[in-house]
């Protein structure tokens, strides 16, 4: 899972989310179930490469996928959240 908390500066790399893969992470796919979560909510899951377009399709059928951004963007966006609060 993609790391959320305070102490998200893990020596370890973010793996893909797919089932049994072990391969680092190079996308952030951005989704929520409408039927659960507020519209600006948004979840995550971590693709490879391998596993970023059969992820996406999974959350793209279901209406769930909002948002597909490379990993070091989506953690440098983070990061200038957070210095702007």
């Amino acid at each position: 899972m993609f790391p959320s908390d305070e102490n998200s500066e893990s020596t370890e790399s973010p793996i893909c989310s797919a089932k049994g893969c072990r391969t680092p992470a190079v996308w952030v796919l951005a989704w929520n179930n409408p039927k659960l979560h507020t519209p600006q909510r948004r979840k995550t899951w971590l693709a490879c490469e391998e596993h970023r377009e059969h992820l996406s399709s999974f959350l793209d059928m279901r209406g769930f996928l909002k948002d597909v951004v490379r990993l070091t963007e989506w953690q440098d966006g983070a990061r200038g959240s957070a210095a702007d609060g």
